[in-house]
């Protein structure tokens, strides 16, 4: 796997590393070993997909609080989607930044979202599905986020976003 440092402390575009031959290839494209030697989160406990068929969707931005924090290993399996980390740790020394890449299923990278930091993604194509792995089950109680165009971030879309939730249109401001 390749690692690729993202603007936000600890997280990381990744890509496989294939091999080929007539074929086709192979690719590994997770091994817990090899994010805990990073010093990440390489025990995931859940699997999950979202699928969207306008472009323009935005889901997110989401994380859940502690002690049910998790970490995220997401992959766009079908289409095109804007990845988008935003940094909510207290005392992080990216703390208010984000960070996005674009995954699509042809590159086959993948984001690691890190404890604390919230997650969404925006569809660059129609028919778009998000597989991701998380390192904790899903906890109502503990679920939180923050809108995509919430003032202390300022996150940047490469698109407009044209379909998204009530519940993402209205969390509060992250900023006191």
């Amino acid at each position: 796997m390749i690692y690729k440092e993202l603007g936000v402390s600890g997280a990381f575009e990744l890509a496989p590393e294939p091999i080929v031959d007539s074929r086709g290839f192979f690719a590994r494209v997770w091994d817990a070993d090899d994010l805990i030697e990073r010093g990440l989160v390489g025990e995931m406990r859940q699997a999950n997909a979202g699928f969207s068929s306008a472009p323009g969707t935005f889901r997110g931005l989401h994380l859940q609080r502690a002690p049910d924090a998790e970490a995220k290993l997401v992959r766009c399996t079908m289409g095109r989607a804007y990845d988008v980390v935003a940094d909510l740790r207290p005392g992080s020394p990216t703390y208010g930044r984000w960070a996005g890449v674009e995954i699509n299923a042809e590159r086959r990278n993948m984001v690691y979202v890190p404890l604390g930091c919230a997650h969404g993604y925006l569809t660059l194509e129609p028919d778009t599905e998000v597989y991701y792995l998380t390192s904790a089950a899903y906890a109502p109680q503990s679920a939180y986020g923050i809108r995509h165009d919430d003032p202390l971030f300022r996150i940047e879309l490469p698109a407009s976003v044209n379909v998204i939730s009530e519940a993402d249109r209205s969390w509060p401001d992250a900023a006191p």
